[in-house]
């Protein structure tokens, strides 16, 4: 048990150092992580991966996602509901059929995660490659 003056000064000492800003950026920071988390679980999967193509070209009700594929209505179901978890679809009813739209926004969100990585990348290879041209003319100017 923590005596009541040590708790006192435990909770001033934390509230000194909380930042609301840095607060609401974290957790902005872990849902985007986590939406984009379950974007690319969801593009993981080559059946949600083909149902997202078709999409691609326009709306389509569930029974036009599932005619082409080699599963079962309800296992068709199961991947659009990944689909519409991650947010990279959503679907509404209107009477007995229910129609699927892609959601490019989520998918720009992944888009950007992939531009970012590319770039620290393509700059991290560009590095090495000045750098072994810097071993190669040393190499050569001691040869």
């Amino acid at each position: 048990m923590i005596p009541a003056t040590m708790a006192k000064e435990m909770k001033s000492a934390s509230s000194r150092f909380w930042n609301p800003a840095a607060a609401s950026l974290v957790k902005r920071m872990l849902n985007e992580s986590a939406r984009l988390d379950l974007a690319f679980q969801a593009l993981a999967d080559p059946t949600r991966r083909g149902m997202l193509a078709r999409l691609s070209r326009g709306p389509a009700s569930v029974s036009e996602l599932a005619r082409p594929l080699p599963i079962s209505l309800p296992a068709v179901l199961q991947h659009l509901q990944a689909l519409e978890a991650s947010g990279l679809v959503r679907s509404e009813k209107k009477g007995r059929v229910r129609t699927c739209r892609i959601e490019p926004k989520a998918l720009a969100g992944a888009e950007g995660w992939i531009a970012e990585q590319r770039a620290l990348w393509e700059g991290r290879l560009d590095r090495l490659e000045d750098y072994l041209a810097t071993l190669k003319d040393k190499e050569v100017d001691h040869g």
